[in-house]
């Protein structure tokens, strides 16, 4: 089942530059709500490598629940969008705790939440 957390495997190509290509599982990160909605065709996913990464774009997951065969990372910062029609098959869940980080990864790298103003800039809306 198509939900948020779950893990699928995907074909990104065709793709441009550095983006994640080829055949690789990704998590969905779209709300249910909009997943399970027919009117809307896409999903938004974050790649997933076995390629270790640092920092709060590049959450650890666990193999088990997920479906996942080894250690791997989220990547965060190649967010995207794909159609339904690409998912090839759906793994697993990952764990909750797991899903935080990637929420909290999401927050950073769209500039969502609370985050403190430099005091000394001024604001240019």
């Amino acid at each position: 089942m198509l939900d948020r957390g779950a893990v699928i495997l995907l074909d990104l190509d065709p793709t441009v530059g550095h983006e994640q290509h080829g055949v690789r599982p990704c998590v969905i990160v779209s709300d249910p709500e909009v997943v399970s909605d027919q009117r809307f065709p896409l999903l938004c996913v974050v790649p997933v490598t076995g390629t270790p990464g640092a920092g709060a774009l590049y959450p650890e997951l666990s193999p088990g629940d997920s479906g996942l065969s080894k250690k791997s990372y989220a990547l965060i910062d190649h967010l995207r969008s794909v159609d339904k029609r690409r998912v090839r098959r759906v793994f697993g869940q990952v764990a909750s705790d797991e899903m935080s980080a990637i929420d909290e990864g999401l927050a950073l790298f769209l500039g969502l939440g609370n985050r403190p103003e430099p005091s000394s800039a001024p604001r240019i809306l």
